[in-house]
């Protein structure tokens, strides 16, 4: 290694070193600054007691954490359904055949009527509207058609970020599994979707991240979930500590899987620089 690679990459460090003792010296002000200004507020006390009351934070934890198991199992069941319609819908976006014009136009016209319509009115146009068809049990289940409509509506997303996947494979692979004697479908199969989906992960880790905080959304059509069952403490207590509870719950899940995906996209970002 040349002298002058060795003290480039030393003033990187001393850079880097740097940057984090600055990063690290602002945050701590701002906590600092946080601590002791809040609580000059005057309306803290009635804030403390009624957000951050210990005592109920602790009777109602446990309650709430078991109906955070809901919302995993939800989460759970919905994501195989959405990793593979997802994965259907974007190969019928990457047919290029004449003859597949309507099987592609559906397919657009699928991702931009579930990627346009927010999530929540999804959620109550099917919750609501298809049990309303008086269909006997299990088929009127607020849990079966809440699913349904997340599915739907991540696998729009997840298709497009499949087909953006899809995309970003040079062209001269495709002819290259061509010129082996592959067929189109061995083609995709073989040669383009293995290194488009290893390109997608970590965009698919924050849908990921999306999907399992918007399973909380179903409690609006029946499901008692994490959402709900702290809207019934907060009406039996008259206070909103249980909120609180169930943030602290979903931040324990979402944090480390929103950090496990930066890492795989810097991680990406490093292997191809």
């Amino acid at each position: 290694m040349s002298n002058r690679s060795v003290v480039r990459i030393a003033y990187e460090k001393k850079q880097k070193r740097k940057g984090l003792l600055i990063a690290g010296l602002s945050s701590l002000l701002v906590l600092a600054a946080l601590i002791v200004l809040v609580p000059l507020a005057p309306g803290w006390e009635k804030v403390q007691k009624s957000f951050f009351d210990g005592e109920i934070l602790v009777s109602t934890f446990p309650s709430l954490l078991k109906a955070f198991l809901l919302d995993i199992a939800i989460f759970l069941w919905s994501l195989p359904a959405i990793a593979i319609l997802g994965l259907l819908v974007a190969l019928a976006r990457d047919q290029k055949s004449p003859s597949m014009f309507p099987l592609r136009a559906a397919s657009i016209l699928y991702t931009d009527i579930f990627r346009g319509v927010p999530v929540i009115l999804t959620i109550f146009l099917i919750g609501f509207g298809i049990p309303g068809l008086g269909l006997q049990r299990p088929w009127n289940s607020p849990y079966l058609w809440g699913s349904v409509a997340l599915v739907l509506t991540y696998s729009a997303y997840v298709a497009e970020i499949i087909r953006s996947g899809i995309e970003s494979v040079h062209e001269s692979q495709r002819a290259a599994g061509q010129s082996l004697g592959l067929s189109s479908t061995d083609t995709m199969r073989y040669v383009v979707l293995p290194q488009a989906l290893r390109r997608v992960v970590p965009a698919n880790m924050n849908m990921l991240v999306a999907l399992q905080k918007d399973v909380a959304l179903l409690s609006f059509i029946g499901p008692v979930e994490i959402l709900r069952q702290a809207g019934v403490h907060k009406s039996l207590l008259a206070n909103f500590t249980p909120y609180v509870g169930a943030a602290l719950i979903f931040l324990a899940v979402t944090v480390p899987a929103t950090r496990y995906a930066d890492y795989l996209l810097a991680k990406q970002h490093r292997e191809r620089s």
